[in-house]
């Protein structure tokens, strides 16, 4: 059932994108979560509250986990799961940035089959299945696939290119940033930048959709060891995430010093 849930997806999130821009740039009021696991404002809880009523609706028999949904390991039973993040990028949202994003996904026994990833305000509507291509706004995307390193273009923090965190020299990568996580893995899914890093714990909801997007378009995501991801898990975390070409992603895993700390932390991936 890829395709039609990747349609479900794509009406949800233009929904979304629609509630969003009635709290955009309107000073929506806004909560601090719990445990410094970042903003949350009243946008978040509205679209969210949309998108569990519209979709269980549309799916009654798939499992629910989202950010702003308290966790039910019920969904730990059903073969399928959506797993949303009802605002991706939620500071960017509060500060009037356009680079906000919903992101929906269905998994299906761990692996993700249906993916979409929204932003409202620059017009960009991307998509794949499991048996299909990635897309943007309908057009087929392909991720780049650089040879080395050297001159690469990584979307990830300040804080990923540490020294400590690579076995020798930090790779001399051009570093980028951008708020939400779905949108740098579909940036890479598009060609527009080589890679996209982060070797915090990364929630579920942030990654589920770029992840199916940036491989259908010909890229490797793994998690910082190198395992593929793996989706509607009882503690829904990976440990990191890494997305490029398949070239660029041997190189970049190969450099990463080993982690030598368990997953920790419950603020967003960055």
């Amino acid at each position: 059932m890829p395709a039609p849930d990747r349609d479900l997806l794509i009406g949800a999130a233009e929904e979304a994108g629609r509630i969003a821009r009635r709290f955009w740039r309107k000073k929506p009021e806004t909560w601090a979560k719990p445990g410094d696991a970042g903003p949350v404002t009243e946008a978040d809880l509205a679209i969210d509250a949309m998108l569990k009523a519209e979709l269980r609706a549309a799916r009654p028999d798939y499992g629910w986990l989202s950010e702003e949904t308290p966790d039910d390991p019920v969904r730990l039973a059903h073969d399928r799961c959506f797993i949303i993040d009802p605002i991706d990028g939620t500071r960017a949202f509060i500060e009037g940035d356009t680079s906000f994003a919903h992101a929906l996904a269905v998994a299906e026994r761990g692996r993700v089959i249906a993916g979409v990833v929204y932003l409202p305000e620059k017009d960009a509507l991307y998509a794949a299945t499991l048996d299909g291509q990635a897309t943007l706004n309908g057009q087929v995307i392909r991720a780049t696939n650089p040879g080395r390193t050297e001159g690469a273009t990584v979307l990830t923090s300040a804080a990923t290119m540490a020294p400590q965190n690579w076995k020798g020299a930090v790779p001399p990568v051009q570093r980028v940033f951008r708020a939400s996580f779905a949108w740098r893995m579909c940036l890479v899914a598009e060609g527009r930048f080589d890679a996209a890093l982060t070797l915090r714990p990364s929630w579920e909801w942030d990654i589920a959709a770029g992840d199916l997007i940036a491989r259908q378009a010909g890229a490797t995501v793994s998690d910082r060891p190198g395992a593929a991801l793996v989706f509607n898990r009882p503690d829904p975390r990976a440990d990191g995430v890494i997305a490029a070409g398949p070239r660029l992603w041997r190189d970049l895993r190969s450099q990463l010093a080993d982690a030598d700390t368990p997953l920790s932390g419950s603020g967003k991936s960055v």
